[in-house]
Protein backbone atom coordinates (compact mmCIF):
# COMPACT_ATOMS: atom_id res chain seq x y z
CA UNK A 1 0.00 0.00 0.00
CA UNK A 2 1.34 3.33 -1.12
CA UNK A 3 1.86 6.09 1.49
CA UNK A 4 0.53 9.34 0.78
CA UNK A 5 3.31 12.21 1.28
CA UNK A 6 1.04 14.27 3.53
CA UNK A 7 -0.60 11.83 5.18
CA UNK A 8 -1.74 12.81 8.84
CA UNK A 9 -0.91 15.93 8.21
CA UNK A 10 -4.33 18.09 9.06
CA UNK A 11 -4.95 21.16 7.53
CA UNK A 12 -7.88 23.88 8.64
CA UNK A 13 -9.28 25.50 4.96
CA UNK A 14 -10.43 29.05 6.06
CA UNK A 15 -10.34 29.82 2.34
CA UNK A 16 -12.39 31.10 -0.67
CA UNK A 17 -12.91 31.76 -4.41
CA UNK A 18 -9.80 30.46 -5.84
CA UNK A 19 -6.15 31.19 -4.75
CA UNK A 20 -6.35 29.74 -1.22
CA UNK A 21 -8.28 26.19 -2.33
CA UNK A 22 -6.32 26.10 -5.13
CA UNK A 23 -3.31 25.95 -2.71
CA UNK A 24 -5.09 23.26 -0.41
CA UNK A 25 -6.44 21.49 -3.16
CA UNK A 26 -2.77 20.69 -4.01
CA UNK A 27 -1.99 19.65 -0.38
CA UNK A 28 -5.34 17.46 -0.10
CA UNK A 29 -4.05 15.67 -3.88
CA UNK A 30 -0.73 15.05 -1.40
CA UNK A 31 -2.68 13.27 0.95
CA UNK A 32 -3.55 15.86 3.58
CA UNK A 33 -6.73 15.71 5.99
CA UNK A 34 -8.06 19.17 4.40
CA UNK A 35 -10.91 20.34 6.84
CA UNK A 36 -12.56 23.55 5.11
CA UNK A 37 -14.60 25.82 7.65
CA UNK A 38 -17.11 27.57 6.17
CA UNK A 39 -19.93 30.07 7.20
CA UNK A 40 -22.75 28.34 7.99
CA UNK A 41 -25.51 30.39 5.57
CA UNK A 42 -23.71 29.53 2.30
CA UNK A 43 -19.95 28.52 2.43
CA UNK A 44 -17.25 29.44 0.18
CA UNK A 45 -18.76 31.91 -2.58
CA UNK A 46 -17.39 29.75 -5.11
CA UNK A 47 -20.00 27.02 -4.47
CA UNK A 48 -22.28 29.70 -6.03
CA UNK A 49 -19.98 30.57 -8.87
CA UNK A 50 -20.61 28.61 -12.00
CA UNK A 51 -21.90 27.89 -15.56
CA UNK A 52 -24.63 25.61 -14.09
CA UNK A 53 -27.10 27.84 -12.41
CA UNK A 54 -28.95 24.68 -11.00
CA UNK A 55 -24.93 23.62 -9.37
CA UNK A 56 -25.09 27.24 -8.44
CA UNK A 57 -28.57 26.84 -6.68
CA UNK A 58 -26.98 23.64 -5.16
CA UNK A 59 -24.39 25.37 -3.62
CA UNK A 60 -21.94 23.01 -5.53
CA UNK A 61 -21.09 25.29 -8.62
CA UNK A 62 -18.44 24.42 -11.94
CA UNK A 63 -15.79 26.66 -9.80
CA UNK A 64 -15.95 25.22 -7.01
CA UNK A 65 -16.16 21.54 -8.28
CA UNK A 66 -13.04 22.56 -9.84
CA UNK A 67 -10.85 22.55 -6.45
CA UNK A 68 -12.06 21.14 -3.80
CA UNK A 69 -11.77 17.36 -4.29
CA UNK A 70 -10.57 15.14 -1.48
CA UNK A 71 -11.02 18.27 0.97
CA UNK A 72 -13.58 17.65 4.04
CA UNK A 73 -15.93 20.30 4.75
CA UNK A 74 -17.76 21.65 8.08
CA UNK A 75 -19.42 24.67 8.93
CA UNK A 76 -18.68 27.15 11.42
CA UNK A 77 -19.28 30.84 12.46
CA UNK A 78 -15.91 32.10 13.75
CA UNK A 79 -17.49 35.31 14.44
CA UNK A 80 -19.50 34.52 17.28
CA UNK A 81 -18.03 32.86 20.95
CA UNK A 82 -18.46 29.77 20.66
CA UNK A 83 -17.21 29.43 17.00
CA UNK A 84 -13.99 30.92 18.08
CA UNK A 85 -13.61 28.28 20.66
CA UNK A 86 -14.34 25.53 18.69
CA UNK A 87 -11.84 26.69 16.09
CA UNK A 88 -9.15 26.72 18.60
CA UNK A 89 -9.77 23.36 19.81
CA UNK A 90 -9.35 22.47 16.25
CA UNK A 91 -5.77 24.58 15.30
CA UNK A 92 -4.52 22.78 18.66
CA UNK A 93 -3.68 18.97 16.78
CA UNK A 94 -3.41 21.14 13.37
CA UNK A 95 -1.06 20.80 11.26
CA UNK A 96 -1.96 24.13 9.15
CA UNK A 97 -4.05 26.80 8.53
CA UNK A 98 -4.80 28.44 5.37
CA UNK A 99 -6.66 31.86 5.09
CA UNK A 100 -7.17 34.59 2.09
CA UNK A 101 -8.81 37.05 4.12
CA UNK A 102 -7.64 40.59 4.17
CA UNK A 103 -4.69 41.30 6.35
CA UNK A 104 -5.74 41.84 10.05
CA UNK A 105 -9.17 40.16 9.44
CA UNK A 106 -8.35 36.85 11.44
CA UNK A 107 -6.57 38.85 14.13
CA UNK A 108 -9.38 40.94 14.99
CA UNK A 109 -11.51 37.70 14.96
CA UNK A 110 -9.61 36.67 17.60
CA UNK A 111 -7.88 33.91 15.93
CA UNK A 112 -4.79 34.92 14.16
CA UNK A 113 -1.83 33.52 14.24
CA UNK A 114 -0.75 35.65 17.65
CA UNK A 115 -3.36 33.39 19.17
CA UNK A 116 -2.91 30.24 17.77
CA UNK A 117 0.88 29.84 17.97
CA UNK A 118 0.46 30.54 21.74
CA UNK A 119 -2.22 27.20 21.50
CA UNK A 120 0.45 25.52 19.29
CA UNK A 121 3.77 26.19 18.53
CA UNK A 122 4.23 23.79 15.28
CA UNK A 123 1.74 25.28 13.52
CA UNK A 124 2.11 26.28 9.93
CA UNK A 125 -0.05 29.28 9.38
CA UNK A 126 -0.18 30.66 5.71
CA UNK A 127 -1.84 33.94 4.77
CA UNK A 128 -2.83 34.59 1.35
CA UNK A 129 -4.31 37.90 0.05
CA UNK A 130 -3.60 40.39 -3.05
CA UNK A 131 -0.44 42.49 -1.38
CA UNK A 132 0.68 40.63 1.22
CA UNK A 133 0.03 41.61 5.01
CA UNK A 134 2.32 45.28 5.24
CA UNK A 135 3.03 47.59 2.68
CA UNK A 136 1.25 50.92 1.10
CA UNK A 137 -1.23 48.59 -0.65
CA UNK A 138 -1.62 45.82 1.84
CA UNK A 139 -5.53 46.40 2.89
CA UNK A 140 -6.53 47.29 -0.36
CA UNK A 141 -9.30 44.97 -2.23
CA UNK A 142 -8.01 42.50 -4.60
CA UNK A 143 -9.57 40.37 -7.22
CA UNK A 144 -6.96 38.06 -10.04
CA UNK A 145 -7.80 41.06 -12.85
CA UNK A 146 -6.74 43.87 -11.03
CA UNK A 147 -3.50 41.96 -9.89
CA UNK A 148 -3.08 41.14 -13.67
CA UNK A 149 -3.20 45.01 -14.53
CA UNK A 150 -0.58 46.26 -12.00
CA UNK A 151 1.70 43.56 -11.87
CA UNK A 152 2.54 45.14 -15.14
CA UNK A 153 1.32 41.12 -16.92
CA UNK A 154 -1.70 42.72 -18.82
CA UNK A 155 1.17 45.49 -20.46
CA UNK A 156 2.94 43.28 -21.70
CA UNK A 157 0.19 40.74 -23.82
CA UNK A 158 -1.54 41.47 -26.78
CA UNK A 159 -0.71 43.56 -30.03
CA UNK A 160 -0.49 46.96 -31.42
CA UNK A 161 -4.32 46.73 -32.32
CA UNK A 162 -5.21 45.24 -28.62
CA UNK A 163 -3.12 45.88 -25.80
CA UNK A 164 -3.50 45.94 -22.49
CA UNK A 165 -5.07 42.56 -22.65
CA UNK A 166 -5.71 39.79 -19.68
CA UNK A 167 -4.47 36.18 -19.71
CA UNK A 168 -7.66 34.06 -20.41
CA UNK A 169 -7.68 32.32 -17.11
CA UNK A 170 -7.17 33.81 -13.57
CA UNK A 171 -3.60 33.56 -13.56
CA UNK A 172 -2.71 35.44 -10.64
CA UNK A 173 -4.97 33.86 -8.02
CA UNK A 174 -3.57 30.27 -9.61
CA UNK A 175 0.10 31.42 -9.49
CA UNK A 176 -0.39 32.88 -5.65
CA UNK A 177 -2.02 29.19 -4.84
CA UNK A 178 0.69 27.38 -6.28
CA UNK A 179 2.99 29.71 -4.47
CA UNK A 180 0.77 29.14 -1.32
CA UNK A 181 1.03 25.05 -1.59
CA UNK A 182 5.25 25.09 -2.77
CA UNK A 183 5.67 27.82 0.62
CA UNK A 184 3.41 25.21 3.00
CA UNK A 185 5.57 22.28 2.17
CA UNK A 186 8.45 24.15 2.53
CA UNK A 187 7.55 24.93 5.77
CA UNK A 188 6.88 21.30 6.71
CA UNK A 189 9.75 20.50 6.04
CA UNK A 190 11.73 22.41 7.95
CA UNK A 191 9.52 21.98 10.87
CA UNK A 192 10.65 18.28 10.22
CA UNK A 193 14.36 19.41 10.83
CA UNK A 194 13.35 22.08 14.08
CA UNK A 195 10.30 21.17 15.47
CA UNK A 196 9.03 25.02 14.93
CA UNK A 197 5.94 26.25 12.78
CA UNK A 198 5.81 29.71 11.75
CA UNK A 199 3.91 32.75 9.42
CA UNK A 200 3.78 32.47 6.06
CA UNK A 201 2.81 35.87 3.92
CA UNK A 202 1.94 35.18 0.56
CA UNK A 203 0.53 37.78 -1.60
CA UNK A 204 -0.60 37.48 -5.46
CA UNK A 205 1.52 40.30 -6.46
CA UNK A 206 4.18 38.94 -5.34
CA UNK A 207 3.64 35.69 -6.69
CA UNK A 208 2.97 36.71 -10.49
CA UNK A 209 6.04 39.07 -10.90
CA UNK A 210 9.31 36.24 -10.94
CA UNK A 211 7.15 34.56 -13.53
CA UNK A 212 7.65 37.86 -16.05
CA UNK A 213 11.74 37.23 -15.12
CA UNK A 214 12.82 37.19 -19.31
CA UNK A 215 10.79 39.81 -19.57
CA UNK A 216 12.10 42.18 -16.74
CA UNK A 217 15.69 40.84 -16.50
CA UNK A 218 15.65 42.66 -20.35
CA UNK A 219 14.30 45.64 -18.43
CA UNK A 220 16.31 45.58 -15.14
CA UNK A 221 19.50 44.23 -16.89
CA UNK A 222 19.45 45.56 -20.45
CA UNK A 223 17.58 49.04 -20.29
CA UNK A 224 14.95 47.34 -23.39
CA UNK A 225 11.04 48.01 -22.23
CA UNK A 226 8.99 45.24 -23.57
CA UNK A 227 7.14 45.56 -26.79
CA UNK A 228 3.56 44.08 -27.40
CA UNK A 229 4.34 41.74 -29.70
CA UNK A 230 1.34 39.51 -30.12
CA UNK A 231 1.68 35.88 -30.86
CA UNK A 232 5.59 36.50 -31.72
CA UNK A 233 8.17 35.38 -28.88
CA UNK A 234 10.58 37.84 -28.88
CA UNK A 235 13.66 35.46 -27.81
CA UNK A 236 13.80 34.39 -31.39
CA UNK A 237 12.74 34.08 -34.94
CA UNK A 238 10.62 32.74 -36.40
CA UNK A 239 9.28 31.69 -32.90
CA UNK A 240 5.21 32.84 -32.94
CA UNK A 241 2.10 31.32 -34.52
CA UNK A 242 1.73 31.03 -38.52
CA UNK A 243 -0.61 30.77 -41.07
CA UNK A 244 -1.24 27.57 -42.87
CA UNK A 245 -3.90 26.26 -45.14
CA UNK A 246 -6.56 25.42 -42.62
CA UNK A 247 -5.52 27.44 -39.54
CA UNK A 248 -2.52 28.19 -37.66
CA UNK A 249 0.63 26.48 -36.22
CA UNK A 250 3.32 27.55 -33.82
CA UNK A 251 6.85 27.14 -34.73
CA UNK A 252 9.81 27.52 -32.14
CA UNK A 253 12.84 27.84 -34.09
CA UNK A 254 14.88 28.98 -31.16
CA UNK A 255 18.58 27.91 -32.66
CA UNK A 256 20.46 28.28 -35.61
CA UNK A 257 20.02 24.83 -37.07
CA UNK A 258 16.43 24.77 -36.11
CA UNK A 259 16.08 27.97 -38.36
CA UNK A 260 17.64 26.05 -41.10
CA UNK A 261 15.06 23.21 -41.06
CA UNK A 262 12.66 25.31 -41.31
CA UNK A 263 13.86 26.65 -44.60
CA UNK A 264 14.61 23.14 -45.41
CA UNK A 265 11.08 21.73 -44.63
CA UNK A 266 9.81 24.32 -46.44
CA UNK A 267 11.92 24.42 -49.20
CA UNK A 268 13.00 27.74 -49.11
CA UNK A 269 16.79 27.44 -48.68
CA UNK A 270 17.89 30.88 -50.26
CA UNK A 271 16.26 32.67 -47.01
CA UNK A 272 19.13 30.59 -45.58
CA UNK A 273 22.17 32.63 -47.05
CA UNK A 274 19.71 36.26 -47.09
CA UNK A 275 21.63 38.70 -45.21
CA UNK A 276 18.60 40.18 -43.35
CA UNK A 277 17.51 36.64 -42.04
CA UNK A 278 21.22 35.11 -41.96
CA UNK A 279 22.31 35.44 -37.92
CA UNK A 280 19.61 35.73 -35.20
CA UNK A 281 19.59 38.87 -34.06
CA UNK A 282 19.00 40.41 -37.50
CA UNK A 283 16.11 37.52 -38.48
CA UNK A 284 14.57 38.88 -35.08
CA UNK A 285 15.02 43.15 -35.97
CA UNK A 286 13.19 41.88 -39.25
CA UNK A 287 10.46 39.22 -38.59
CA UNK A 288 8.27 41.01 -40.42
CA UNK A 289 9.38 40.67 -43.23
CA UNK A 290 10.30 36.85 -43.35
CA UNK A 291 6.78 35.95 -41.72
CA UNK A 292 5.17 36.49 -45.23
CA UNK A 293 8.04 34.50 -47.04
CA UNK A 294 7.20 31.74 -44.62
CA UNK A 295 3.32 32.11 -44.73
CA UNK A 296 3.83 31.99 -48.43
CA UNK A 297 4.59 28.48 -48.27
CA UNK A 298 3.52 27.57 -44.71
CA UNK A 299 -0.51 28.56 -46.70
CA UNK A 300 -0.04 25.44 -49.19
CA UNK A 301 -0.55 23.00 -46.87
CA UNK A 302 -2.58 22.17 -43.40
CA UNK A 303 -1.17 22.28 -40.32
CA UNK A 304 -1.20 19.01 -39.51
CA UNK A 305 1.59 18.07 -42.37
CA UNK A 306 3.41 21.16 -41.12
CA UNK A 307 3.51 19.69 -37.62
CA UNK A 308 4.58 16.32 -38.80
CA UNK A 309 7.56 17.60 -40.93
CA UNK A 310 9.05 20.16 -38.71
CA UNK A 311 8.94 18.12 -35.82
CA UNK A 312 10.68 15.29 -37.63
CA UNK A 313 13.58 17.83 -38.60
CA UNK A 314 13.76 18.39 -34.28
CA UNK A 315 11.82 22.02 -34.80
CA UNK A 316 9.51 22.20 -31.85
CA UNK A 317 6.11 22.79 -33.73
CA UNK A 318 1.98 22.21 -32.61
CA UNK A 319 -1.38 22.95 -33.37
CA UNK A 320 -3.09 25.41 -31.58
CA UNK A 321 -6.12 23.47 -29.48
CA UNK A 322 -9.49 24.83 -28.80
CA UNK A 323 -10.11 24.15 -24.91
CA UNK A 324 -11.86 20.71 -25.75
CA UNK A 325 -9.83 19.37 -28.05
CA UNK A 326 -6.64 20.28 -25.79
CA UNK A 327 -8.40 18.72 -22.78
CA UNK A 328 -8.93 15.38 -24.97
CA UNK A 329 -5.42 14.93 -26.75
CA UNK A 330 -3.99 11.65 -26.09
CA UNK A 331 -0.97 13.13 -24.33
CA UNK A 332 -3.81 14.08 -21.40
CA UNK A 333 -5.22 11.12 -21.44
CA UNK A 334 -2.13 9.20 -21.21
CA UNK A 335 -0.89 11.36 -18.63
CA UNK A 336 -3.86 10.95 -16.19
CA UNK A 337 -4.54 14.73 -16.26
CA UNK A 338 -8.19 14.58 -15.79
CA UNK A 339 -9.65 12.22 -13.12
CA UNK A 340 -13.67 11.33 -12.98
CA UNK A 341 -15.39 11.32 -9.83
CA UNK A 342 -18.77 11.67 -8.78
CA UNK A 343 -21.23 13.91 -6.62
CA UNK A 344 -24.75 13.31 -5.25
CA UNK A 345 -27.18 15.80 -6.88
CA UNK A 346 -24.02 16.70 -9.41
CA UNK A 347 -23.35 13.09 -11.14
CA UNK A 348 -20.38 12.03 -13.11
CA UNK A 349 -17.60 14.79 -13.95
CA UNK A 350 -14.27 15.09 -14.59
CA UNK A 351 -11.59 17.76 -12.23
CA UNK A 352 -7.70 18.19 -13.01
CA UNK A 353 -5.94 15.74 -11.07
CA UNK A 354 -1.90 16.24 -9.37
CA UNK A 355 0.10 16.69 -12.47
CA UNK A 356 3.11 15.84 -10.76
CA UNK A 357 3.50 12.20 -10.87
CA UNK A 358 5.57 10.42 -8.01
CA UNK A 359 5.90 7.10 -8.69
CA UNK A 360 6.41 6.50 -4.68
CA UNK A 361 3.74 8.51 -3.41
CA UNK A 362 1.40 9.17 -6.15
CA UNK A 363 -1.81 11.55 -5.54
CA UNK A 364 -5.26 11.09 -6.83
CA UNK A 365 -8.90 12.34 -7.02
CA UNK A 366 -10.09 10.16 -4.30
CA UNK A 367 -13.62 12.06 -2.81
CA UNK A 368 -15.50 14.51 -4.85
CA UNK A 369 -15.32 18.56 -3.36
CA UNK A 370 -17.73 18.23 -0.33
CA UNK A 371 -21.57 19.53 0.26
CA UNK A 372 -21.29 22.36 2.95
CA UNK A 373 -21.05 21.17 6.37
CA UNK A 374 -21.13 17.29 5.06
CA UNK A 375 -18.63 16.24 7.67
CA UNK A 376 -19.71 18.77 10.80
CA UNK A 377 -20.71 15.49 12.65
CA UNK A 378 -17.65 12.78 12.29
CA UNK A 379 -15.03 16.57 12.88
CA UNK A 380 -17.08 17.60 15.88
CA UNK A 381 -17.50 14.21 17.25
CA UNK A 382 -14.02 14.00 17.17
CA UNK A 383 -13.32 17.06 19.03
CA UNK A 384 -16.06 15.73 22.09
CA UNK A 385 -19.36 17.04 20.64
CA UNK A 386 -22.01 14.75 20.66
CA UNK A 387 -25.40 15.01 18.79
CA UNK A 388 -27.41 16.79 21.55
CA UNK A 389 -24.68 19.64 21.35
CA UNK A 390 -24.27 19.76 17.95
CA UNK A 391 -27.59 20.35 17.34
CA UNK A 392 -27.53 22.91 19.66
CA UNK A 393 -24.89 24.81 18.15
CA UNK A 394 -26.37 24.68 14.54
CA UNK A 395 -29.85 26.04 16.37
CA UNK A 396 -27.81 29.23 17.42
CA UNK A 397 -26.18 29.34 13.80
CA UNK A 398 -22.49 28.35 15.33
CA UNK A 399 -22.62 25.49 13.07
Amino acid sequence: MTRKILEGIKVLDLTNVLSGPFATLHLALLGADVVKVENPKDGDLARKLGIVPDLNRKLMGTSFLAQNCNKRSITLNTKSPEGKDLFKRLAKDADVVVENFRPGVMDRLGIGYSVLKELNPKLVYCAISGFGQTGPDAFKPAYDQIIQGLSGEMAINGDERLSPLRAGFPVCDTVGGLNAAFAVMAALFHRERSGEGQFIDVALLDSIMPLMGWVAANLLIGNSQPVVMGNDNFTAAPSGTFRTADGFINIAANKQEQWEAVCDVLEVGELKIDPRFQERDTRKRNRKELTPLLEARLTQRPTAHWVEALNARDVPSGEILGLEAALRQPQIQHRGVLQKTRAEGVGEFEVFALTALFDKTPGNVEAPPPALGQHNAEVYAGLGLGEAEREALKSKGVI
